[in-house]
């Protein structure tokens, strides 16, 4: 599996990603940070949330998001594929020699660190270390 190539791939993978988040409720930098593994094109970035929105994957209520996807989250058992090799992170772009990568109907996201795909998934909040 690649990663999303196209304009609506990748929005259909940042829609899905919104879905199968683990948390609740985050702030809208948080929802950004994750669809910028993605994408970093602030039109396709609107375009997901909005998209996510008309979908009912999430409600935003100034700089929150409720996510309402019911526990639909990545299962990491059979959804987080971790490959050994040369890779960046695409989130925090560390150099990582096991690549994780979340596999979503939509598409392949990553490679990501072991941290990193925790973070992106929403298993792991971020924290006051990470702006360091």
């Amino acid at each position: 599996m690649t990663g999303p190539s196209t304009r609506d791939e990748k929005l259909e993978l940042g829609v899905e990603l919104l879905a199968h988040l683990e948390r609740e409720e985050l702030d809208l930098a948080a929802a950004v940070d994750r669809i910028e593994t993605i994408t970093t094109s602030p039109a396709l970035t609107r375009d997901i949330l909005d998209a996510a929105e008309k979908r009912g994957v999430i409600d935003r209520e100034g700089a929150r998001l409720q996510v309402n996807t019911g526990g639909a989250y990545v299962e990491y058992e059979r959804q987080v594929v971790a490959r050994e090799g040369d890779f960046e992170c695409r989130r925090c772009g560390a150099s990582v020699s096991t690549g994780h990568f979340v596999e979503l109907d939509a598409g392949e996201l990553g490679p990501f660190g072991s941290s990193c795909v925790r973070k992106v998934t929403g298993r792991e909040s971020e924290s006051a270390s990470d702006a360091a």
